[in-house]
């Protein structure tokens, strides 16, 4: 117990703000929902390599989209992420971060490219989300506007938004590693930490998933400005990547009992899974808690590839952590 309880208390200061020692302790399908991610468009315009969104095309209603946060408002939902896709791309974007809002859900996050004019995230910063994740795959523009499928411009215009949203709220980069980019990955590391964000995250794409052992030159005085980052790098000097588990790792994932990811109508373990082609839990509906649970307690994670090659070294810290509170004999 003593080793969990060090791990979770490490995991308190890394910057994932959704994941505590306290949620992994009291995590159960009644506890409220801590963080649930909604899908809203398959549409972007960009066209980045390593991309596992889906490939119809298709916008989520306003019908659906607003009865599915309903039902997470329901269970208490505290921490909303809306992502894609390109959400900013999706027509009613401010209307539900207003409506999540009003309900009282606690910060609402987008995900997004950067792409959209700077007059619409001023819009979502007064309709009240007070997080985003913008994605910057390079250092310049020739490496940007590439990862971005060749789009002249779009590295320009991530970055003038980068700037503007990290002077106005919390704000991190999310840098996805490919055999295209990965040489040049300490510069466009520094490069994100020169914008004023709040933290920079790193990964390799699922289809490179491979040890970012580049990173381990960046110097010191970047990495210790950002939580996240400098938790990631530690665990890379200390040879663990961003992705995988390992058979010691404890094999429930108590993070789906108050935490979801909803493509259309269908319920899923988690983002990764879902962008991985895993599936669903069940329909979208008042059964989801129990029907999560259930997924919970039967599935071994160790088992299914999804989870065995692409966890996130922070979810499978929170279980392992979870697997300490009580839960250790299931």
């Amino acid at each position: 117990m003593a080793k969990r309880k060090e791990a979770m208390t490490a995991l308190d200061d890394i910057g994932f703000y959704t994941l505590s020692e306290e949620r992994a302790h009291l995590t159960s399908s009644s506890s409220p929902l801590m963080r649930c991610e909604l899908l809203v468009t398959d549409r972007c315009n960009f066209n980045c390599p390593y991309c596992r969104s889906a490939k119809n095309k298709k916008d989520l209603s306003r019908a659906d989209a607003f009865s599915t946060v309903g039902h997470w408002i329901k269970s208490g939902l505290v921490n909303l992420r809306i992502s894609g896709g390109e959400p900013t791309l999706w027509p009613y974007l401010v209307d539900l971060v207003t409506y999540a809002r009003r309900a009282g859900v606690e910060r609402i996050a987008i995900s997004t490219n950067g792409s959209a004019d700077t007059s619409l995230y001023t819009e979502l910063l007064k309709a009240g989300v007070d997080d985003f994740s913008i994605s910057l795959d390079g250092g310049c523009c020739a490496v940007g506007d590439a990862m971005a499928g060749g789009i002249e411009g779009a590295w320009d215009k991530v970055v003038e938004n980068i700037k503007y949203v990290s002077s106005k709220t919390y704000c991190t980069v999310g840098i996805v590693f490919t055999e295209d980019n990965v040489d040049e990955c300490v510069g466009v590391v520094e490069f994100a930490a020169s914008l004023g964000v709040s933290d920079i995250r790193i990964i390799s794409s699922a289809q490179y998933n491979r040890a970012l052992i580049g990173l381990k030159k960046l110097p010191s005085r970047i990495v210790d400005q950002f939580p996240i980052l400098n938790y990631r790098i530690g665990n890379m000097r200390q040879g663990r990547d961003v992705r995988g588990m390992s058979q010691s790792d404890f094999k429930h994932c108590y993070l789906a009992l108050d935490d979801m990811a909803v493509s259309g109508n269908k319920h899923y373990p988690c983002i990764i899974h879902l962008r991985e082609g895993g599936e669903a839990i069940g329909d979208v509906g008042p059964n989801m808690r129990q029907e999560r649970e259930q997924w919970v307690y039967n599935h071994d994670c160790f088992q299914d590839p999804i989870c065995r090659q692409n966890c996130l070294d922070i979810c499978v810290q929170y279980n392992n952590a979870c697997g300490g509170y009580s839960r250790d004999s299931e």
